[in-house]
């Protein structure tokens, strides 16, 4: 940072996977930021030197309160609905977190912070059927969406980048993606995973039923993204405001390739049945991203495998 003020984070959606992991970073580093972690409707504890602070961001006044009271020098904006297979049901909640909640958060900022450096973590699905090019591809490339999720990320993601305009300190993130400990069972690899302890445990028949194997996903693990977010924040002011940086490996795995090296983990003879209720509608049948512009600023590259990454998360599994 070029300001001589000291670093004051505030993380909304903190106690959410990526949030808990990146405090987790944070709070490593040998002279560790003050960390503000805005939480909602959870249970979570940090440890005693975060300060944790109720916050929902689609409350106008109390995220504009926060804001103003806590001053941080940056916001990682997490916060935000995830889980695409129950969206459907919760399209107006879903606007109203991911979009609206934006808007609070970048207005709050605006009106109640102006120089807090907003990082905002957009999402890969915002690009939707822009990947029928089966290219990985750049920041430049459409946005065209095809679930709630990615339109009301997309929403939020052309309205930080218009406020960029305005003078608003922002950068936005396109994660494509991620897992690792700790991901709940909403998310595919997750999912698998806790199967595969249920029926080794014998409380699941040997049986894992699935959906559609064939897609092809680029996939990363959960630290490669809190490096890349880690990255940002230090270098921030040295990046041009309102950039956009994909954060990918440039590689799609199948999805029933990371099946099968889950069960490859496991003594058990589990086997694998297609289930028609579990297939998705819209399902884009590849998605991989060029992350070049990341590296060019931040030196930013991957450097967990796959395999580990898919080990870590039967053995979060296996120690509940």
């Amino acid at each position: 940072m070029s300001s001589s003020r000291p670093m004051r984070i505030l993380i909304t959606g903190a106690s959410g996977f990526v949030g808990q992991h990146l405090i987790a970073a944070l709070t490593a580093l040998p002279n560790p930021p003050a960390i503000i972690a805005g939480t909602y409707g959870s249970k979570a504890t940090f440890s005693p030197e975060i300060l944790a602070v109720s916050l929902n961001v689609t409350d106008e006044a109390r995220t504009f309160d926060i804001i103003k009271a806590e001053q941080p020098t940056h916001l990682v904006h997490l916060a935000g609905i995830a889980v695409v297979a129950q969206l459907n049901q919760l399209a107006r909640e879903t606007w109203d977190v991911n979009a609206n909640g934006t808007l609070n958060v970048a207005l709050a900022i605006q009106r109640a912070a102006p120089e807090c450096r907003l990082l905002f973590c957009s999402s890969a699905q915002i690009y939707g059927r822009s990947f029928r090019s089966d290219k990985p591809l750049r920041e430049d490339a459409l946005l065209d969406p095809v679930n709630v999720y990615a339109s009301s990320k997309a929403a939020a993601d052309l309205l930080v980048g218009q406020l960029a305009k305005d003078g608003l300190r922002a950068i936005r993130l396109r994660p494509f993606n991620h897992t690792g400990a700790g991901q709940s069972t909403d998310f595919v690899i997750p999912a698998f995973a806790s199967q595969i302890v249920a029926i080794e445990r014998g409380i699941q028949e040997p049986i894992i039923k699935v959906g559609n194997l064939s897609m092809r996903r680029d996939f990363l693990d959960v630290m490669d993204v809190v490096d890349a977010y880690m990255k940002i924040i230090q270098r921030f002011d040295d990046l041009p405001n309102g950039a956009i940086f994909n954060i990918a490996s440039g590689n799609a795995v199948a999805v029933e390739n990371l099946l099968n090296t889950l069960l490859a983990f496991s003594s058990k003879k589990i086997d694998v049945v297609s289930d028609p209720a579990r297939m998705r509608e819209n399902d884009t049948p590849v998605m991989a991203g060029d992350a070049q512009a990341l590296r060019r600023a931040v030196d930013w590259v991957p450097h967990r495998g796959m395999p580990d990454t898919l080990k870590s998360v039967l053995a979060y599994y296996r120690g509940i």
